[in-house]
């Protein structure tokens, strides 16, 4: 799994790989605006911070959108100008 870690203060950004998959579950079921620990994730090197999900999107490439209450894929009901 690929994931952008980003600083808002400074702009800065960087791609991490993360292939283990017992760092992984500590963010496969959190929602949007839910937030992971650093060392559950990325390990001892990122201890004390915290990471907020911001986004991402699943296999086929769907995004996610925040609103949606539910773990699954559904269909949302949008009018023009609401993305």
């Amino acid at each position: 799994m690929k994931l952008n870690i980003a600083n808002p203060l400074t702009g800065q950004q960087k791609l991490l790989e993360v292939d283990d998959e017992r760092k992984l579950r500590s963010v496969m079921d959190k929602r949007i605006a839910q937030e992971v620990a650093g060392e559950d994730l990325l390990g001892e090197d990122f201890a004390g911070f915290l990471f907020r999900v911001s986004g991402g999107d699943d296999k086929q490439g769907v995004p996610m959108k925040q609103g949606g209450l539910c773990n699954h894929r559904g269909r949302l009901l949008l009018r023009e100008g609401n993305l």
